[in-house]
């Protein structure tokens, strides 16, 4: 039986990250998650490229000054559906084949809820949210038509990165990959389609990120039940299981609320932007995607330590875990150093793309520069925070990942109430620098403190099996 176990594993392409050298297996994880993310990004920034040169620059500052509330509603489904995965993750490096059946089916019937809850909060408030960010008049309606309908495809979204983070849990990045870079060529179609030829606007770029959105879901969801016989849960559990919601929630719940957490900073932060006008937000909104591209190997790294460091906590590999995460947090230094170059070669480009050819970027150019070179030097920290954070995702912890979340939030909040007050875009601009400098120095220590006693109990553990042996 665990012969043919194996070999269904060999055949369906998942990773054993628990044996090998951990530097080599977590960079071949990395790189599909890398190429996925930044194929996520590239769709998300098409959406404003072809909003900013056909519908008009007011329109995209309009697509830009929502994100954040996307972040925030997005961010808080998945950070729960993601952290739904982390079970089955823990399952699959134990061997526990049977259990984790249990907590896929359990993991989709809370992701069901939470879609629902989360569609409904969103198209309550919008409004109010909206007004209470300081949208301008003059791009309100943009911006309201985009992510009202972003809102209603919520549950195709969340259910995406249920299907990717399921299939990352037993160590196969690369699917996610196919069916996110086909998303990401249906999506360009889309929004040609509903921009350019039916006028939809705002609307169709939302529209568009709907649809690409639910058929990945779909095809996902399609090659699991066809290829993870070991994933696919049989008839009888199909029911909310106490024990695995009681853990799922412990995880991702927590989860949920640091994206929450997190995006009402940035949500604060894009209100300070707001006052500086239009101009200012489109060219934020411009350096924000420049940015989002350049700094996508940290999100790739950390959800490479998700999936690393709770295979290894099934097996009880604590040792192993300390080299991985210490290996992977020198990666994403020099990637820092890296990105940092490119944020400074790439910007007027990137500018010039968003923009038709009858914009000035002259007036554009200062607002980005200043967003841009700032988060530039401090993506060190930023790396940081999702190595070590993700890493104690991966080990089941739920509270302290929080807690570094409220300190992200707190950091942002302070420095846009200090924006807002001495009315200076530069101010305004540091917010997530200070953000990611708090967060980063909280994440070393917290995780730091942690392993040590994970390695004490371990050590407890074993003297005591030794004990009973004699």
């Amino acid at each position: 039986m665990a012969s043919e176990v194996m070999e269904k594993k060999k055949k369906s392409g998942d990773t054993n990250m628990t044996v090998g050298k951990p530097l080599p297996l977590i960079l071949r994880f990395v790189i599909p998650l890398f190429i996925g993310n930044i194929f996520q990004q590239f769709y998300n920034m098409v959406d404003s490229v072809i909003v900013g040169r056909f519908v008009g620059a007011d329109a995209l500052g309009a697509v830009g000054s929502t994100g954040t509330i996307m972040f925030l509603l997005l961010g808080f489904g998945t950070g729960l559906a993601s952290g739904f995965a982390v079970l089955p993750a823990q399952q699959y490096g134990a061997g526990s084949f049977r259990e984790m059946k249990k907590s896929v089916a359990n993991g989709i019937l809370l992701s069901l809820v939470v879609s629902v809850i989360t569609t409904a909060v969103g198209a309550i408030f919008m409004h109010p949210l909206l007004h209470l960010m300081n949208t301008p008049e003059e791009i309100y309606d943009y911006a309201y038509s985009y992510i009202i309908w972003i809102v209603y495809g919520t549950i195709a979204i969340v259910f995406y990165n249920l299907f990717a983070a399921i299939l990352r849990a037993v160590g196969n990045s690369k699917v996610p990959l196919f069916f996110l870079i086909l998303s990401a060529v249906l999506n360009i179609f889309l929004d040609l389609l509903c921009i350019v030829a039916f006028h939809m606007g705002t609307m169709g770029a939302a529209v568009a990120t709907d649809v690409s959105q639910g058929i990945s879901a779909i095809l996902s969801f399609v090659y699991i039940w066809k290829k993870f016989p070991m994933l696919v849960p049989e008839r009888e559990d199909w029911h909310f299981h106490h024990e695995a919601t009681k853990k799922q929630m412990g995880v991702g719940l927590p989860m949920g609320l640091q994206f929450a957490i997190t995006a009402s900073g940035t949500i604060v932060m894009q209100s300070a932007i707001n006052l500086f006008g239009a101009t200012a937000i489109s060219a934020f909104t411009a350096g924000a995607k420049l940015t989002g591209i350049l700094t996508q190997g940290f999100p790739s790294l950390g959800q490479a330590m998700a999936t690393y460091c709770a295979q290894n906590y099934g097996k009880g590999e604590f040792a192993r875990i300390k080299t991985g995460v210490r290996q992977s947090a020198y990666v994403s230094t020099a990637y820092a150093l890296i990105a940092l170059g490119l944020t400074v070669l790439l910007l007027k480009p990137m500018l010039l793309l968003f923009f038709g050819s009858g914009v000035d970027i002259s007036a554009y150019l200062p607002y980005a520069k200043t967003y841009t070179y700032l988060s530039g030097i401090f993506y060190i920290p930023l790396g940081f925070i999702f190595v070590y954070r993700n890493a104690m995702q991966g080990l089941g912890m739920g509270f302290l990942p929080m807690v570094g979340g409220i300190v992200e939030f707190l950091a942002r909040i302070a420095c846009a109430v200090v924006a807002m007050a001495v009315k200076i875009y530069a101010v305004a601009a540091f917010c997530d620098p200070a953000a990611w400098i708090a967060a980063g120095i909280y994440f070393v220590i917290a995780y730091r403190i942690s392993m040590k006693r994970f390695m004490r109990e371990q050590q407890e553990s074993a003297e005591f099996r030794q004990l009973n042996r004699m």
